[in-house]
């Protein structure tokens, strides 16, 4: 059954149509929930008692509880590729992870405390026998978006090893970070389950390039690359020795990676002590989801408050505000995990939906967007809603600072709820828009290790609640197929036929500009 069949579904589209919300706009049916160092607060949330009650009743409908039990034990969920999805397992520990796959986890998370250990105590030196001061994680989207959020958020300029991100496949992006690097002190983990992603590849081989000709020993490879990927034929050819090789397994998203070995480059910097607590901090989210009830568990409450305000209430976007500047590429990382994962059009079983799934996700750093995107969202047309996040201790002195970003944000999350209504058209602010705001204690591996679980489950929950599987991404392949057809006549081997002929004009301009320019 579609969910516009079940009758809790049609009982929340006649509450909408009678706008039946909290008659003082004050109060809201949705608890405060706490998880570990995580507050939040639903307050602003305009969900009545009855909307709750049918959004409860969704949940159960939707066999909610089932799809929770079936994930975290690793049941088949993934359905169009055949796969478990046991992120979650990467987090547990030993005894709660499920029997198919405890033994493969434990047995490489021994092996990447070893190699971290022993970059972090030097005994695993450079090819000079200079010990590594410099990390290069190669990688993107799912490989690259965590690991880097994560580095930004919890690392210190102190830290005795720096980590630099290469994602980007224009060539900018590989001189500014090969720019100024040691090669004698260098270490690249490239990360790529296929270990054939064209930015991965194409920035993998130029880092080695870069790295031969200013070393000349192409021994010196197996001292200064390691690899994350399941294709361990290609990451030999590329000169690495299988010990140099960890694990990537098709039961883990790429999106949902950050708990593998994906994170090495997160080891690496803080060491194995300070990533055991970012994946506890998952754990007790996970813990939370499989055992607190729908009325009192968070990221079931948030996936219900989503699709309320998604489906019922009409808003196209989802506005998430960072207002720490540690977390400034949360917005990033969420607009691959939500969008990737929910972004779809048919159901589970390959029929076209009826009903709006994901939105728009967007956002930025706070309170920089203040003066900026604030405009759209207290004075435009469009229908949103948001997530405050923020921190209630900082890790720096400037105790001033502090206490006016946490003052602006709950400012902007008052003006988002109450308005203006002053009779002067140009100055009036309508308001009535519904946000939640999350508090951390502070930011720690283990509460950043709770934030982001906490999304990834909700992300789970709401893909239940749609019908639609959200841990495939075909969308993502086409335009890889497209481009593997119009490279070759962007290096002018061949010319595009038929549908390519608007491609083939752009690349006459580029070649003519080109020829040009080198004339």
């Amino acid at each position: 059954m579609t969910p516009t069949e079940l009758p809790a579904w049609q009982a929340l589209a006649n509450l909408a149509k009678g706008h039946a919300e909290p008659s003082d706009s004050t109060a809201t049916a949705t608890p405060s929930l706490r998880v570990g160092g995580l507050f939040a607060d639903f307050s602003r949330q305009l969900v009545s008692q009855p909307v709750l009650s049918e959004l409860l009743a969704l949940a159960q409908q939707s066999k909610l509880a089932d799809a929770i039990q079936a994930q975290l034990t690793g049941e088949t969920i993934n359905q169009s590729e055949g796969r478990a999805v046991l992120h979650s397992a990467l987090r547990a520990p030993h005894q709660a992870r499920p029997a198919a796959v405890a033994d493969i986890i434990e047995t490489e998370s021994e092996r990447l405390a070893a190699f971290v250990t022993a970059v972090r105590t030097n005994q695993w030196r450079g090819y000079t026998g200079k010990a590594i001061r410099q990390i290069v994680h190669i990688g993107i989207g799912g490989s690259h978006l965590g690991p880097e959020l994560a580095y930004r958020a919890l690392s210190k300029p102190t830290d005795p090893l720096q980590v630099t991100f290469l994602a980007n496949l224009d060539g900018h992006a590989a001189r500014d970070a090969l720019h100024a690097l040691d090669p004698e002190t260098t270490l690249f983990i490239v990360v790529s389950k296929s270990f054939n992603t064209l930015e991965t590849r194409m920035n993998a081989s130029t880092a080695r390039s870069w790295f031969i000709e200013r070393t000349g020993d192409l021994n010196a490879i197996e001292q200064h690359f390691v690899a994350v990927t399941s294709n361990l034929e290609a990451a030999a050819e590329f000169g690495m020795p299988k010990e140099n090789l960890f694990a990537m397994w098709d039961w883990v998203g790429g999106r949902y990676s950050l708990w593998s070995a994906v994170g090495l480059p997160l080891m690496l910097a803080l060491g194995e002590a300070e990533f055991a607590q970012l994946l506890a901090g998952a754990h007790e989210l996970d813990q939370h989801l499989a055992h607190a009830p729908f009325a009192e568990n968070l990221p079931v409450l948030m996936a219900l408050i989503g699709i309320y305000n998604y489906n019922f209430r009409g808003a196209e976007s989802l506005a998430v505000l960072a207002y720490e500047r540690r977390l400034a590429l949360l917005p990033d990382y969420l607009q691959q995990l939500e969008t990737e994962s929910n972004g779809k059009s048919v159901d589970r079983d390959g029929n076209t939906v009826n009903y709006p799934t994901m939105p728009v996700l967007w956002g930025g750093e706070e309170s920089i967007g203040q003066h900026s995107f604030h405009q759209l969202l207290h004075q435009g047309n469009r229908s949103f809603t948001a997530d405050f996040i923020g921190t209630c201790v900082p890790d720096h002195e400037f105790a001033d600072h502090h206490d006016w970003q946490l003052a602006n944000m709950l400012a902007q999350a008052e003006a988002m709820q109450f308005g203006d209504d002053t009779e002067d058209p140009q100055r009036f602010v309508a308001g009535n828009h519904p946000t939640t705001t999350i508090l951390l204690d502070a930011l720690t591996p283990h509460t950043l290790g709770t934030l982001l679980a906490l999304y990834e489950q909700k992300v789970f929950c709401q893909g239940i609640l749609w019908n639609i599987n959200s841990f495939d991404q075909w969308g993502v392949e086409l335009g890889k197929k497209l481009a593997d057809g119009i490279y070759p006549a962007i290096a002018g081997t061949q010319r595009l036929q038929n549908k390519g002929a608007t491609s083939q004009s752009l690349i006459d301009h580029i070649i003519s500009q080109s020829r040009s320019s080198t004339s």
